[in-house]
């Protein structure tokens, strides 16, 4: 079953960033893949200067990969629904109090570089109750969280991209201080022009 320190850590960072619900991952690239997967993006969106894990996903998914020249600031638009028109967002960098953006998914990092610095993690913002419920499912290799295992006849495809409890306690241990502390402006010079590596 969900540990209760998951389900904490999950309510106090949906509260801070003013969402109505929070999904809990191990990092923010497989929160990202998520979101890809449940709006069946077309494509991935990636600006030419971002982390290379957002790119890779397009070779990941088998989907085609769209570059923008993009000044972004604290978060951009990885994808999108071809019916519903979800946006995808990479929010690896936002720290914000009440910065979700409605209707969306928004991905959040707790990696070891970010302001609220776990070593690892991420969070899935959104304001839709089903898609909060079949994202959690997706993350716990397509179970209920709250059920054992064994006790369920699973249905969906799922992928080990759960948050562990150990990561959900550091986080509520410091979350009061990052929430007071002032976080670091990032700038586009942070990452370099991805098309330049021979891999892209």
């Amino acid at each position: 079953a969900l540990d209760p320190s998951v389900k904490s850590f999950e309510e106090k960072i949906a509260e801070f960033f003013g969402a109505p619900y929070a999904v809990a991952v191990d990092c923010c690239t497989h929160g990202v893949e998520l979101c890809l997967r449940y709006v069946n993006a077309k494509a991935v969106e990636s600006p030419s200067r971002t982390y290379p894990s957002i790119p890779f996903l397009a070779r990941k998914l088998s989907i085609p990969l769209i570059w923008r020249e993009e000044h972004w600031q604290d978060y951009y638009e990885v994808g999108r629904g071809p019916l519903f028109g979800t946006k995808v967002y990479d929010a690896a960098v936002l720290w914000k109090e009440n910065s979700y953006i409605p209707e969306s998914l928004m991905c959040l990092s707790f990696q070891f570089q970010k302001h609220l610095s776990l070593g690892r993690g991420g969070m899935i913002l959104t304001d839709d109750k089903q898609a909060a419920k079949d994202l959690k499912m997706m993350a716990h290799d397509g179970r209920e969280p709250f059920t054992p295992w064994r006790e369920q006849n699973i249905k969906y495809m799922g992928y080990h991209y759960y948050m562990t409890p150990e990561t959900a306690d550091l986080g509520l241990k410091k979350l009061p201080e990052a929430i007071t502390r002032e976080p670091r402006q990032w700038v586009i010079e942070d990452w370099p022009d991805l098309r330049n590596m021979e891999l892209f």
